[in-house]
């Protein structure tokens, strides 16, 4: 402060013709000894009634004018200049200090004439806090010395951890006043209990700084050096009398900075500390000084004398108590020669506090006494509220080459140079600056070791993160602390604390964190499953074309006249189509397979059927008819019974036309029918629009024909041989009914699987496939094989009338009541002699 003094002074453009002095007084660093030095000057501040004072002689006493104080510099200690501004903001001094750095001065409304050249702790705590996230710290404990620094700093940095989240206080834990290894081996046993929270954020303290091994440091240079051996340096040693060298990450504050005192033989226990110090600058000028002074040249610092026994541990009155050592000092002793020299980290902070004093005064002097080099009245009675505006306003270049400027709250803008502890070439270790903080934090990680050389950087976690897929289910509500819990079934990962259930066409992802749609399969060309069905259909639709174009070809021969040529035509078209309707039923789904699925997957049945049930009617109808007259019944030409049939026809066609207007025939997805336990096979199942229901109510009217049919064919099944398609078309429909009672229990008995679509569609086109191959070999093939291979047979006879047809039908019925009274030879003979008696065809 003193050099401070003296170049400001030399100056001629900072205050000419002004002299700045000083009453410089001992804080002791305690806030009571402090409040008891402040009272001496501000006593002078106060009116005194002196009316009732008189001298031994009668007169008015005179009294000396007391020196008037402007500002105050200092104190160092949080809790002094806290102590201190309570008093000189009743009587409206202005302080600046070059230390202190507690939030709680930045409190306007109680601290209103307090400024500092420093930042305060605030925005140390956030740069600590910026450290701990850049470095991936998300668990981490507190130590602080009582006492307004430790605590403030500490509550600064929980309180700005809460606000951003992200980062969880393990526990806090406090160093008392004047703390012996008992101590700081229960700090550290206390740490242990939460091995995970390794990064340990350090705030000591100045208050606990004078004892020592029972000694009692007052002057104020020696400060950080205690307070760091006290806080700081415990903290090692008991880490490593626990043998955890290497398991704690300390993150320091400025107290413990850059300096020394703190490693001194606990080097490997300090190995990768990281420190955050006021950006500072080495006033070289200041060394010259300091290593210059002698008992001699700086009698005016009252305490030099304290100090020079201090530094060279000697003594300079044999009457002296021995603290340091029994050796007289002899005056010749040399700063930096004879001792080691450091310079002070705050002497730089101790100079821009004086230097803003000064250009406030500086500042407040060309606007109050523009015309008068030296002081005039108007700045000699100039309030203390007045200097702190012009104190607010100073801007200038301190001594670190640094702005200095002070917020509405008297707070200095945050610089902070990041330090760490290395080793260098494993031998030596020292401190290197690793990164800055202005506002921002810019860390260079790469430069950053830890332990000897180690190069990655530990971990300060409670819980591990979580992989892609888990969330975190948060363990005695610390929100950095929880069990992974895997997101399981057809569930995603929303966030870190949640997983939702996909949509229903939704499946995760790999990774469960997202939905992607459910693949959508169909039945296949090349699947088992459809290549029975299409074989089986080809094979039909070839062998009905050669039986269609067989007969279009002997369309006038007898074979073909016999069976009756248009009902056949009829017939082979729905033989056609049920073979044919395999093919759109195997085919994509989309909105034209599916029509042709509604319109002729009940059409070819319900044609072939009415075309049956129509010859099974004409031949009920001769065979009842011949019983009472023999006269030709009805609707038994051709005619009438292609009418029968497009009549029975019709009705399916109208049902499935009025269907198709009601509901347009679509094609839908279906996610359930293959919805795995395992999300990566699930599948959606395309298909069209019919049901299980739907799909038998568009074949129940066909089957409601084959009925009929059934019957017609139990009653002609004991026709005489000569009407030969009667026993055919009861074998057919036997059989089909055969096929379709085996149909039923496979299509809707099938259990939900993977494959009931598959089983479904291949049971009913094969199912429909037989039915047609029985009506197509029971009826067809017989007559197409004596057209081909046997043509000597296919000839015309003599055409029998109608009338000798009921005849014959007669004669097989009486023959039918004689056949037990008569033996089968004569019962055929007499047949067959009646059948003789006319020629002709059905």
């Amino acid at each position: 402060m003193m050099y401070a003094l003296d170049v400001i002074n030399a100056d001629e453009h900072l205050l000419p013709n002004i002299t700045l002095g000083a009453r410089v007084l001992d804080t002791c660093s305690r806030d009571t000894h402090a409040l008891e030095q402040s009272l001496t000057f501000v006593q002078a501040l106060v009116q005194k009634d002196t009316s009732d004072v008189r001298c031994t002689d009668g007169d008015a006493p005179v009294f000396d004018e007391a020196e008037k104080v402007v500002g105050v510099v200092g104190a160092s200690a949080s809790s002094v200049s806290i102590m201190v501004a309570n008093i000189l903001r009743l009587f409206q001094i202005p302080q600046i200090s070059y230390a202190s750095t507690a939030p709680e001065l930045s409190d306007e409304r109680r601290y209103d004439f307090f400024s500092r050249v420093v930042p305060p702790d605030g925005f140390q705590a956030q740069a600590m806090l910026d450290l701990v996230k850049v470095l991936g710290w998300t668990y981490v404990s507190t130590v602080a010395s009582e006492g307004s620094y430790g605590e403030k700093g500490v509550d600064a940095f929980l309180q700005l951890s809460r606000d951003q989240g992200g980062t969880c206080v393990a526990q806090s834990v406090k160093i008392p006043h004047h703390p012996d290894s008992s101590h700081f081996d229960k700090v550290i046993r206390l740490l242990l209990d939460t091995p995970a929270a390794r990064a340990i954020i350090l705030f000591a303290s100045d208050d606990d700084i004078r004892y020592l091994r029972g000694g009692h440091v007052t002057h104020k240079r020696l400060t950080v050096c205690v307070c760091v051996c006290v806080c700081s340096r415990g903290i090692l040693s008991a880490s490593k009398r626990a043998q955890q060298v290497g398991h704690f990450l300390w993150i320091g504050s400025d107290s413990w900075g850059a300096n020394n005192a703190p490693v001194h033989q606990l080097e490997d226990a300090a190995a990768g500390a990281i420190t955050v110090l006021p950006k500072r600058a080495t006033i070289s000028g200041f060394d010259a000084y300091f290593t210059s002074r002698t008992l001699e040249n700086n009698r005016r610092n009252v305490w030099f004398a304290e100090f020079w026994e201090e530094n060279f541990r000697c003594q300079l009155t044999s009457t002296a108590t021995p603290r340091h050592a029994s050796r007289k000092c002899t005056g010749q002793e040399r700063i930096g020669m004879d001792s080691k020299y450091e310079q002070e980290a705050k002497v730089q902070f101790v100079m821009d506090a004086v230097y803003a004093m000064a250009y406030a005064l500086h500042n407040m002097h060309a606007d109050l006494c523009p015309s008068d080099s030296a002081l005039c009245a108007d700045m000699e009675m100039a309030s203390g509220k007045k200097l702190l505006k012009y104190i607010r306003t100073v801007s200038f270049n301190g001594s670190a080459g640094t702005p200095v400027t002070f917020n509405r709250n008297g707070d200095a803008p945050g610089h902070y140079d990041v330090f760490q502890y290395q080793w260098n070439n494993g031998s030596l270790a020292g401190y290197r600056v690793v990164g800055q903080w202005m506002e921002t934090l810019q860390l260079n990680v790469e430069d950053m070791q830890w332990g000897r050389g180690k190069r990655g950087v530990p971990s300060s976690v409670c819980s591990l993160p979580c992989q892609a897929g888990e969330r975190k289910k948060l363990a005695r509500g610390v929100a950095c602390c929880w069990h992974c819990e895997r997101c399981d079934g057809y569930q995603y990962q929303h966030d870190e604390f949640t997983c939702k259930l996909c949509a229903f066409n939704m499946r995760p992802d790999a990774n469960r964190t997202s939905c992607q749609p459910i693949p959508v399969i169909h039945l296949e060309w090349h699947s088992p499953w459809a290549l029975i069905p299409v074989l089986l259909a080809t094979l039909g639709i070839v062998t009905t074309l050669t039986t269609t174009a067989a007969f279009v070809r002997f369309n006038h021969t007898a074979v073909v006249r016999a069976s009756g040529r248009e009902l056949s035509y009829v017939l082979l078209a729905g033989i056609f189509l049920s073979y044919a309707v395999t093919f759109p039923m195997i085919a994509k789904p989309d909105t034209g397979a599916c029509l042709l699925r509604r319109i002729f997957l009940g059409l070819g049945m319900c044609i072939s059927y009415a075309a049956m049930l129509a010859k099974t009617h004409r031949i009920y109808a001769i065979s009842e008819r011949s019983k009472r007259s023999v006269a030709a019944p009805h609707l038994v030409s051709p005619a009438s019974q292609l009418t029968v049939v497009c009549g029975l026809v019709a009705v399916q066609l109208l049902a499935t036309l009025l269907w198709i207007a009601v509901a347009p025939p679509h094609t839908v997805v279906d996610y359930e029918q293959r919805k795995s336990v395992e999300p990566r096979w699930a599948r959606g199942m395309l298909k069209c629009d019919m049901g299980d229901l739907p799909t038998i109510c568009t074949l129940g009217y066909s089957l409601l024909l084959m009925v009929t049919c059934t019957a017609y064919a139990i009653k002609t099944r004991r026709l005489h041989d000569g009407v030969h398609e009667a026993k055919a078309i009861s074998f057919t429909v036997y059989t089909t009914c055969i096929v379709w009672l085996a149909f039923i229990p496979i299509f809707f008995g099938t259990p939900r699987s993977t494959h009931k679509l598959y089983i479904q569609t291949t049971a009913l086109t094969v199912s429909m496939s037989l039915s047609a191959s029985v009506a197509l070999g029971m009826l067809f093939l017989p007559k197409v094989y004596v057209i081909i291979f046997h043509p000597e047979l296919n000839v015309t006879q003599k055409r029998r009338s109608f009338k000798a047809v009921v005849t014959a039908a007669a004669a097989s019925s009486r023959l039918a009541h004689k056949v037990s009274e008569r033996p089968n030879g004569e019962a055929k003979t007499q047949l067959c002699h009646n059948m003789d008696a006319s020629t002709g065809d059905l």
